[in-house]
């Protein structure tokens, strides 16, 4: 397993959302795209910006509910891909004891960015579905402005390109 942070979500050239997963490791090379629901985008979005909602979203009315029971989510790993599918889990502790649960890997990462619980992937979904990172800012003073834009626009173009189903097996 390979700990990662959400690097963001973009849309792809079908409008679709798509979360960026980036391994903590610095010295990593590589990025997890995976296609969620624009409400799920919105969710995690809302969690990583630290924005608060006039009205609690499911996944806020989930974390209350965890609380409500004196359960947290440990963790989150994205488990395997399967057919182009990503499965995730959430591990959860209660007074009863550790579970885990199956979910959906958008779910799993709203669930954890708003508990501050660490996001894991798998190391050979990482290396089946694992595409080059060209967005990722480099270390304050390593790349001029320009070569940032490349970078954006390197991406972009691979946005353009791309196609979910190119991650099917």
């Amino acid at each position: 397993m390979v700990q990662v942070r959400v690097l963001g979500v973009a849309l792809d050239p079908a409008q679709q959302h798509v979360i960026l997963l980036k391994p903590v490791d610095a010295l990593s090379d590589r990025v997890l795209p995976v296609w969620i629901g624009a409400q799920e985008a919105t969710s995690i979005l809302v969690a990583v910006e630290g924005v608060a909602p006039p009205r609690p979203l499911a996944h806020d009315l989930m974390i209350r509910l965890l609380d409500a029971t004196d359960a947290t989510v440990d963790r989150v790993e994205v488990t395997r891909i399967d057919d182009g599918t990503f499965y995730a889990e959430v591990t959860v502790s209660a007074l009863t004891g550790s579970r885990v649960v199956d979910a959906r890997p958008s779910d799993a990462i709203a669930l954890a960015s708003r508990a501050g619980a660490p996001i894991f992937v798998a190391d050979d979904v990482l290396a089946e579905a694992g595409i080059p990172d060209t967005v990722s800012e480099a270390p304050e003073g390593a790349e001029t402005p320009e070569a940032a834009e490349e970078r954006v626009a390197e991406f972009r173009e691979f946005l353009d390109d791309i196609d979910p189903d190119d991650f099917r097996g």
